[in-house]
């Protein structure tokens, strides 16, 4: 009996997890990063350059909308800051999503499959990478989605460490058009994430974006009747959202 209840217990946490499905998750990130847009965020929420790596790289009904649990990389050869007494995935809270954010400079994953198979035990319900993950192909045979900004054949060590979590995490653009702005991550900010990209949706600000995103999808819905009709791209876009 008792093993039946272990082997189902993925299956009720996934239901229990459907069932409150926050607000934002009906929305793409394309959506909310419009609406943040509206908000006065200069970049949208969106982090640069980082795809959807698993369970595809082509998963269009794949979507991640999670709090954040933020993890600080640094490169093993700074002595100087803190390091952890236990490992990050440990301490990673359930329905959260990881988000790590790994120095620019290094080559080598951040994140492998034993990591998922440790998250996945936790019940977080994705990652996302400022750095490099490897082991594709078993993060995509266990279905847990991996967002990153490419992979590797080198781990972790001996290259790069965690020195903190659930701190803040400012994740800036890499390489051609660094000049956009960062985004700052706080733990327990709302982390999107589809096969457009990944934004971030501050706390703060949930309820607003969710009320724009409504209204920006009903103006989007009367412009794409009205383009399809032939009336054309310019006038449905000058008649629904005035410009």
């Amino acid at each position: 009996m008792n093993r039946t209840l272990s082997r189902l217990q993925p299956l009720l946490r996934a239901m229990s997890t459907s069932a409150t499905k926050p607000p934002l998750a009906e929305f793409s990130t394309c959506e909310i990063s419009d609406a943040l847009i509206k908000l006065g965020s200069p970049h949208g929420g969106h982090l640069p350059d980082i795809h959807m790596l698993s369970p595809s790289t082509t998963a269009s009904n794949v979507r991640l909308c999670s709090r954040a649990y933020t993890v600080q990389m640094m490169l093993a050869s700074d002595t100087s800051t803190p390091k952890l007494s236990s490992h990050f995935v440990d301490t990673a809270t359930a329905d959260s999503v990881i988000v790590i954010d790994a120095p620019p400079e290094a080559k080598s994953a951040v994140w492998g499959g034993l990591m998922t198979a440790g998250a996945q035990a936790r019940y977080a319900t994705g990652v996302i990478i400022s750095g490099r993950c490897r082991d594709l192909g078993e993060h995509r045979s266990l279905g847990f989605p991996v967002f990153a900004r490419g992979h590797s054949t080198l781990g972790q060590s001996p290259f790069t460490r965690p020195s903190a979590v659930n701190v803040p995490l400012l994740i800036a653009p890499q390489g051609p058009g660094a000049e956009f702005p960062a985004v700052r991550v706080e733990p327990g900010d709302w982390m999107v994430a589809d096969e457009d990209g990944v934004v971030c949706v501050p706390s703060a600000l949930e309820s607003k974006v969710v009320e724009l995103a409504t209204k920006g999808r009903q103006v989007d819905a009367l412009c794409m009747e009205d383009i399809k009709a032939g009336k054309g791209v310019q006038a449905s876009f000058k008649l629904h959202r005035g410009k």
